[in-house]
């Protein structure tokens, strides 16, 4: 049976990218599944979105590297050689919340695999989170870019941070990306903080993936 779901990549790290996938998972009732988690193995993205949503099922990754680094540099460390064959979706009762690790360029080896390749493969809609910041418009653009190029469907965006008028509305002229919602940054992040969001947005996300 064919896997539905969606992948949430970013522009790059520490943009919220796990805060979205968490209350992207809550409003969907997806499973979550980050294959690749490098380094803060005592408390991992996995184990975040554990915490922060209910009744969402978090699957084991299918790597954890010991060293924060670039999952290819965090690999040669840990003397392991991630290879594409590794990441076939896993089997599950409900659509699969798929998150990335950095951005769509990340390197996972040293032969040039990086994680696009996997979206390219796994063929599920994407989701690119983007945070405020100089450069930012760059970065979100460059991204966008790249899951053009390789012609990956783009579901939308998901902004984090402060309204910037500026910065959302010439991404989103530019390419035409579809906006899906603005997520505010808060000094504590809880399951109630997620609930609130993903009741929220669910509507929205209802129109795409229910």
């Amino acid at each position: 049976m064919e896997t539905k779901g969606l992948v949430i990549t970013g522009i790059g790290t520490d943009v919220g990218k796990t805060v979205v996938s968490a209350i992207v998972a809550q409003a969907l009732g997806y499973d979550y599944w980050k294959p690749v988690q490098a380094g803060d193995l005592d408390n991992s993205d996995t184990k975040k979105v554990g915490k922060l949503t209910q009744g969402i099922v978090c699957l084991p990754e299918r790597y954890r590297l010991t060293v924060p680094a670039s999952p290819h540099h965090a690999a040669n460390i840990d003397q392991l050689t991630i290879s594409p064959n590794d990441f076939p979706l896993p089997t599950t009762d409900r659509p699969l919340l798929i998150e990335g690790a950095g951005g769509v360029m990340v390197p996972f080896n040293n032969q040039g695999l990086v994680f696009a390749d996997l979206m390219e493969y796994w063929k599920l809609p994407v989701i690119v989170v983007s945070r405020h910041y100089l450069g930012s418009i760059n970065h979100t653009l460059l991204t966008l870019e790249a899951l053009k190029s390789r012609k990956i469907n783009v579901a939308g965006i998901v902004f984090v941070g402060d309204e910037n008028v500026a910065t959302e509305s010439i991404i989103l002229k530019k390419t035409g990306v579809r906006f899906i919602a603005r997520i505010p940054i808060v000094k504590t992040v809880n399951r109630r903080f997620i609930e609130a969001q993903s009741q929220r947005i669910a509507p929205i996300l209802a129109k795409t993936f229910l």
